[in-house]
C-alpha cells in the first residue's frame, strides 16, 4: 500500500531518500529538488518522516526513544527519536492520501522531463559553443594578414594605386592651369 502525506516542505520531497526503523518494515520515500544534497535536508522535515516512521512501525509505535536510519542509497544516517508526537501526525494524516500507484509511468515520465532538461542543456551549449568558435574565427580572420597577399588583394592595391595617381596628376593640373591665369601681369 503507498499512502502519500504532505509535508509543510513539500517542494523537497522529490528525490527519493529512504527511511526506516530496525523494528518493523515502515518506509519513507523522499524526494528532494535537483541538485539539492540529501544531506542538506531540513531538521524539520527529517522529524516529519521520522515520525510517520515511527507512526506507521508496529513495534516501534509502541516504544519510546528509538532510532530511525536514513540513508541514499549506501550511505547512512541516524536520526534519533525521543517520543511520538501526535500533533505532527495529526497534521500529516490530515494530508494523507491512498492511491494507486503506477511506478514505471511515474519513472518514465520523470526520465522524460529529465531528458528535456538535459537535451535544452545540450543545446544551449552547442549554441554557446558555435558562437563562440564563429567569434573566433572572425577575430583571427581580422588578425590575418594572409588575405593581403592574395592575387585579388594585389590587383585592387595596384588599381587604387593607379586611381590615386590618376587623381593627384589630374589635381596637379588643375593647379598649373590656375598658377597660368593667376601669373603676374603687372609689368603690362
Amino acid at each position: 500500500m503507498v499512502l502519500f502525506f504532505t509535508s509543510n516542505d513539500e517542494d523537497l520531497i522529490r528525490h527519493e531518500v529512504r527511511a526506516y526503523t530496525q523494528l518493523s518494515s515502515a518506509h519513507v520515500y523522499l524526494r528532494m529538488p535537483e541538485g539539492m544534497e540529501w544531506t542538506a535536508i531540513p531538521e524539520a522535515l527529517v522529524e516529519d518522516c521520522a515520525q510517520l516512521v515511527k507512526a506507521h512501525s508496529i513495534e516501534g509505535n509502541k516504544k519510546n526513544n528509538i532510532t530511525v536510519i536514513y540513508t541514499p542509497h549506501a550511505n547512512i544516517k541516524r536520526f534519533y527519536i525521543k517520543e511520538r508526537k501526535n500533533e505532527i501526525m495529526n497534521r500529516l494524516n490530515k494530508t494523507k492520501e491512498e492511491r494507486d500507484v503506477d511506478f514505471e509511468t511515474e519513472r518514465q515520465k520523470r526520465e522524460r522531463a529529465e531528458g528535456r532538461k538535459k537535451k535544452e542543456h545540450a543545446l544551449q551549449q552547442k549554441k554557446e559553443t558555435l558562437e563562440a568558435k564563429r567569434h573566433y574565427k572572425e577575430q583571427a580572420a581580422a588578425k590575418d594578414y594572409s588575405h593581403l597577399f592574395s592575387d585579388e588583394a594585389i590587383a585592387e592595391a595596384q588599381r587604387e594605386k593607379q586611381r590615386q595617381a590618376r587623381l593627384q596628376a589630374t589635381k596637379r593640373a588643375q593647379d598649373d592651369d590656375e598658377q597660368a591665369w593667376d601669373s603676374d601681369d603687372s609689368f603690362m
